[in-house]
């Protein structure tokens, strides 16, 4: 762990809209990668709105690297679905947990806005705060590659004690 960072906890929350691969509905599921690193969420039957709300860790050694997240339809008999993918950039945020080191910032505090644009997948403004002593980001994100979707994460920065300070 000696040339880790941090870590980074990403809540995926829950699907919203997202694409029908199946007769009626999808079984979908996340994966999230960050260089080698790969997680994922489990499935969830039957549900083109689903609610996950499970933290995947990653750790973070190298910032300037983007979360790629990919959406795919759980199936049985042949290769699953794809149902979407997305990317993104946590240097916004790691800018904010250098922003806060050594400062004493109430809680609640906006440290910055990322507002949508053609170079992000953003679907509406997030904020990146302060709250509870953490550096955490709320995001909507909207899918590419497909006809519809979006996914809402949370982002919070985890310093490892003992580990080379940003």
């Amino acid at each position: 762990m000696e040339n880790q960072l941090g870590l980074l906890r990403i809540r995926i929350i829950r699907g919203i809209n997202l694409a029908i691969r199946d007769l009626r509905s999808s079984d979908p599921y996340v994966v999230v990668k960050m260089g080698k690193q790969k997680l994922q969420t489990r499935v969830v039957k039957k549900n083109v709105n689903p609610e996950w709300n499970e933290d995947l860790t990653l750790c973070i050694s190298e910032p300037i690297l983007p979360i790629k997240l990919q959406v795919y339809d759980k199936d049985t008999f042949s290769p699953d679905d794809k149902m979407g993918d997305a990317e993104l950039d946590i240097v916004p945020l790691i800018d904010a947990v250098i922003t806060t080191r050594c400062q004493n910032i109430p809680n609640g505090t906006i440290i910055s806005k990322i507002t949508p644009s053609r170079q992000n997948c953003y679907s509406e403004e997030s904020c990146i705060v302060y709250e509870n002593g953490k550096v955490v980001q709320h995001v909507f994100i909207r899918l590419r590659n497909v006809e519809c979707g979006e996914i809402e994460l949370r982002l919070q920065w985890i310093d490892i004690p003992g580990s080379k300070n940003l």
